[in-house]
């Protein structure tokens, strides 16, 4: 299953644009905001905000 960069930004309640910045600080490849991650792409964004924001 995959999921876009704005569906993530959208649960999050931030930008597209910073969600894309993360993935670039911990290398996950995504070019635009309908870039599709895996789930366990998706889940080290989330641990990301969750837990250093």
């Amino acid at each position: 299953m995959k999921i876009r960069i704005k569906e993530i930004a959208e649960a999050l309640n931030v930008d597209s644009s910073d969600v894309l910045a993360l993935c670039a600080l911990i290398d996950i490849p995504a070019t635009s905001r309908i870039s599709s991650l895996t789930i366990e792409q998706a889940k080290r964004i989330t641990d990301y905000y969750e837990n250093d924001v």
